[in-house]
């Protein structure tokens, strides 16, 4: 299974985590990339390391379509359409983005560092990055973007002085993913986050955590359609 079609897509259209969407409406490689998700019984790949990024290329493909096909996560009715009422096919079998991402990702491959890879369109979800996740290079394209979104002062903060730590609502939603880890979800943090004083304080007791408001808005333009008619 080659990714060098979402991997030129990325490269072509996201920015710094921004997605420009009406280009790449406009450039018909995004559904070629999707037909051959289809093609692909992922079961037969052998090795964790290429379903593993499989399953993450094809969740980012598919959340950027669910936006081109004019569903939208910015409200609570428009979250269930996105992510349940919205079907993809992979292998011949249709599957939404919340079984891909808990069934697939989460209960088969135990892997925490997964909800710093795939992006569900959202300002508060991390970056979209402008490069396909690679079997060969994932280890490393894993450990990046973890250490990228913890340290990234927009979705996490640490007050040394108050000793409270200002998580995304990423580490809630999936709090036994990461304390099955690590022990808790500081502890878990303090694996990836910058500077070894911090680090070696959020193993200690004392801190309090606080979850940031999460903001659903469209990490990026609007497609056309999308911009005419709003969060339809």
């Amino acid at each position: 299974m080659s990714h060098q079609a979402w991997d030129r897509i990325v490269q072509v259209h996201v920015r710094d985590g921004q997605v420009d969407y009406p280009s790449i409406q406009a450039d018909s490689t995004l559904d070629g990339y999707v037909r051959e998700l289809n093609r692909i019984d992922p079961t037969r790949l052998l090795r964790r390391q290429d379903q593993l990024a499989f399953w993450i290329n094809a969740y980012n493909a598919f959340a950027v379509k669910g936006i081109l096909d004019h569903y939208s996560p910015m409200t609570l009715w428009g979250r269930y359409r996105y992510f349940i009422g919205r079907n993809y096919q992979v292998g011949g079998t249709a599957i939404n983005l919340y079984d891909l991402e808990r069934q697939m990702l989460i209960e088969q491959f135990h892997e925490p560092l997964i909800h710093f890879a795939i992006v569900c369109a959202s300002k508060s979800c991390p970056k979209l990055q402008p490069w396909a996740y690679q079997p060969d290079q994932l280890d490393r394209q894993l450990d990046q973007v973890a250490r990228a979104f913890i340290n990234d002062p927009t979705r996490n903060g640490f007050d040394r002085q108050q000793k409270v730590a200002s998580l995304s609502m990423i580490f809630k939603w999936f709090e036994p993913d990461f304390a099955g880890a690590a022990g808790s979800v500081l502890a878990y943090i303090a694996r990836y986050v910058e500077g070894s004083e911090l680090a070696k304080e959020l193993t200690q007791p004392g801190y309090r955590i606080e979850y940031l408001d999460y903001d659903w808005s469209l990490n990026g333009i609007a497609p056309k359609e999308m911009a005419r008619v709003g969060t339809s």
